[in-house]
């Protein structure tokens, strides 16, 4: 007797199992996929874009919405920020994105890290015993 009982607990766990398994898949098929190219937007009237993000990245904050290929691409153009991890500009092939941009400094000889020796020499000096008194 005690037998049937568990046999048909088990069997109803399995089915339970099996039930559960096949929804996940279902939702695993019919998921929409994330948007190509998404833009980080601010807070205020208006919502003001922000930030370009591929429809990947880790870093998109929680304000969001999703942006055409093209939307990006001009939006980029105009000087709205890129992301640095997912570099949205990189991947729409975007050259000379920096120079576009009125908040970056320029680039140039004076910005070098070889321009810098003094702070490279001090550096590279020898670490000095710590001295400590016994009085």
């Amino acid at each position: 007797m005690w037998h049937a009982l568990w046999l048909h607990r088990i069997d109803a766990k399995i089915a339970r199992l099996e039930r559960r398994e096949a929804e996940e898949e279902h939702g695993r098929r019919n998921r929409p996929q994330p948007p190509e190219w998404v833009v980080e937007v601010g807070i205020g009237i208006g919502k003001p874009p922000v930030q370009v993000h591929a429809g990947t990245c880790h870093m998109i904050g929680s304000r969001r919405r999703p942006i055409s290929r093209d939307e990006a691409r001009r939006l980029l153009a105009d000087g709205l920020r890129a992301c640095t991890h997912c570099q949205p500009g990189t991947q729409l092939h975007i050259i000379d994105l920096a120079n576009r941009r009125p908040d970056t400094p320029p680039v140039g000889p004076a910005l070098a890290p070889s321009s810098t020796p003094g702070r490279r020499a001090w550096l590279e000096q020898p670490c000095q015993e710590p001295r400590y008194s016994d009085t």
